[in-house]
């Protein structure tokens, strides 16, 4: 199917993925239970790096919320490695970086770029699977994404703003109820992991939760059974 998809992608045409109403595999994060999202092309991250010389004390002991950025750029390894922390595949059955309960990781991952060496501007979605970012819409969408989140200038001064959402159903048809405990802190898991890996990066990040959650499904054209969790800034520290 991903390589159908890749061979009609490379032809410049958009897609328009149609999917049905069912709890989908932790393998194929990308069938959810909605109408349609329109893609308009597959782009292939860097492979993450599993090994650094910054010990995973010093970045508990250096961790910080930072709402100042120098505005430089990020490179497509930054944001390959950030997304590989929050939610990124550590074994062959599909297990990930963050715990998940059942290991049914309700979990998505979006992208709003704004300044990202050799990376468009636009609205992406991250596919684990792979290692990819799927690009749903061309342009700069921080000052709306902003807006949204009550005027925090920091969401339109980071290079990017990584959105985690999750899709409740995932979770809660197995464990009712309390299964909605479980995805929240399964959201919290993958956030950490964003804070460990932009400190390990020397990049500065904030997890923003105060925002209106409509807005924010309209400016990143969430599927419908998506609810938004985090807003996260990133960027290069300001000195």
């Amino acid at each position: 199917m991903l390589k159908t998809m890749s061979a009609i992608l490379s032809t410049g045409l958009a897609l328009v993925l149609m999917v049905a109403g069912c709890t989908p595999s932790p393998k194929d994060s990308t069938s959810l239970s909605a109408t349609q999202q329109v893609i308009q092309s597959v782009i292939g991250l860097p492979e993450p790096r599993i090994e650094s010389s910054v010990s995973l004390e010093e970045t508990l002991l250096n961790r910080r919320s930072v709402r100042e950025y120098s505005g430089a750029p990020l490179t497509l390894g930054d944001v390959s490695q950030l997304l590989w922390a929050a939610q990124g595949l550590t074994t062959e059955w599909g297990g990930r970086t963050a715990p998940s309960a059942g290991g049914l990781y309700p979990l998505e991952i979006y992208l709003a770029v704004g300044s990202v060496a050799n990376l468009a501007p636009g609205i992406y979605r991250y596919k684990p699977e792979g290692h990819e970012l799927l690009k749903l819409r061309e342009g700069d969408d921080r000052a709306d994404l902003s807006k949204a989140a009550l005027d925090q200038t920091w969401v339109k001064e980071g290079a990017i703003n990584i959105v985690i959402t999750a899709v409740y159903e995932r979770t809660t048809n197995k464990y009712g109820d309390r299964g909605v405990r479980y995805v929240d802190m399964e959201g919290g898991h993958a956030a950490q992991n964003l804070y460990l890996q932009a400190t390990a990066l020397d990049l500065g990040m904030v997890t923003i939760a105060a925002f209106h959650d409509e807005q924010v499904r309209r400016i990143l054209n969430m599927l419908p059974n998506e609810t938004p969790l985090y807003v996260i800034p990133v960027g290069n520290r300001k000195t």
